[in-house]
């Protein structure tokens, strides 16, 4: 698989562990004691990005940021999966042209 479509899913892998954590979070929202998951991200040189899932510091639901992430998440999963489908487009063009 060559860099852009790794790179580019990497960052659907990214985005939907993001959306399971706040899918997660605001499901058990209610439970007494419940501490939040987090996901932390780093990016990699030439491998996209790198995701972990830890335990949030603080005790309690935070609805507003969980529900942003969803939003940022579903936004970024649909951005990469255009960068996959470019790229696909692009080499059929190459293709097309050297044939």
């Amino acid at each position: 698989m060559n860099t852009i479509s790794s790179i580019a899913l990497s960052g659907v892998h990214a985005a939907s562990t993001r959306m399971d954590v706040a899918a997660h979070n605001i499901a058990n929202a209610q439970t007494p004691g419940f501490q939040r998951q987090v996901v932390h991200q780093q990016s990699q040189e030439t491998e996209g990005v790198m995701t972990t899932v830890g335990k949030s510091d603080e005790v309690g639901p935070d609805l507003a940021a969980d529900l942003v992430a969803q939003m940022e998440a579903s936004y970024s999963y649909k951005a990469n999966l255009r960068t996959i489908q470019t790229q696909e487009q692009m080499v059929g063009s190459i293709l097309d042209i050297k044939a």
